[in-house]
């Protein structure tokens, strides 16, 4: 079984967790810029960050066999904190690199006025760098927050097929289908979506453009459940086909649009800029 995690925050796991992944069949991540937890003070604090993400973050994962892209943009949350938004003016050189597969994480929180400008704003910067975007539905409210955000994408130059809606549940679904935009779910311990309703959702709506993450960060989460969600999808009846459909094929078609998805892992160098994953020894 092959595993493509297109939503997973491996900054925050350890490497115990790269290996446990690639033991699971992941075999290739997207890890999309999102809040950290600790706010953020100042634009430097986030080029820090995308740095990490176009470089250690990849050489990790290169040791366990998982190629590693990533998303970059100034997040829902931090977008109504005038201190970064001036991060916006620093995107662009960044989407220009190579590890860079989408416009990413971006959308609503709390639906402010800054929210709106933030998503429209980089929506455009998507299109200008032939880029897709991966679209943050609200947690709060998430029908609502789906509706505003549709509005906001129909407005832009972006085209919905090179839109996916993520975070997606039972109340959004169908409107989020109808849309054209691509469909993600994360399975997640206890809120969004777990294996069983995942299922019945596949068996409702199919595997068309539907994409299964794990959104695994700081929280309680867990990196392994796109492949809980797999053999779930097995147990109920699905076939093989259907599970490299959504667990492979529709985010290698996704994030392909980008034209910077490259799934041949490079064999990783002794160190990167001079450190090493290994402790106490060579």
């Amino acid at each position: 079984m092959r595993i493509f995690d297109p939503h997973i925050h491996m900054t925050s796991r350890t490497t115990d967790d790269y290996e446990a992944m690639s033991a699971a069949g992941v075999r290739a991540v997207v890890e999309p810029s999102f809040w950290l937890g600790q706010p953020r003070t100042s634009p430097a604090s986030f080029l820090d960050y995308f740095d990490a993400l176009l470089g250690w973050e990849p050489f990790r994962a290169a040791h366990y066999g998982i190629a590693h892209h990533c998303a970059l943009a100034l997040n829902p949350k931090e977008a109504n904190d005038p201190r970064c938004t001036p991060v916006l003016d620093e995107l662009p050189r960044y989407l220009v690199k190579d590890g860079v597969v989408a416009v990413g994480e971006i959308g609503y929180d709390s639906m402010t006025p800054a929210e709106d400008a933030a998503l429209a704003a980089q929506l455009q910067l998507a299109a200008d760098h032939g880029l897709p975007a991966l679209v943050h539905t609200p947690h709060r409210d998430k029908l609502a927050g789906l509706h505003r955000t549709l509005d906001v994408v129909h407005e832009s130059s972006l085209p919905r097929e090179r839109v996916l809606l993520d975070h997606l549940n039972e109340t959004t679904v169908e409107d989020a289908k109808d849309s054209g935009c691509w469909l993600g779910f994360s399975v997640y311990p206890d809120t969004k979506m777990d294996e069983d309703r995942m299922v019945a959702i596949l068996r409702t709506y199919g595997t068309e453009k539907v994409l299964v993450n794990s959104a695994a960060d700081w929280g309680k989460s867990d990196p392994l459940k796109t492949r809980r969600t797999a053999d779930a999808m097995l147990a109920a009846g699905f076939d093989e086909d259907d599970v490299d459909q959504v667990l492979w094929r529709n985010p290698v078609a996704f994030y392909g649009l980008s034209g910077r998805l490259r799934l041949e892992v490079p064999e990783p160098e002794g160190l990167h800029e001079g450190n090493s994953t290994l402790r106490g020894g060579e």
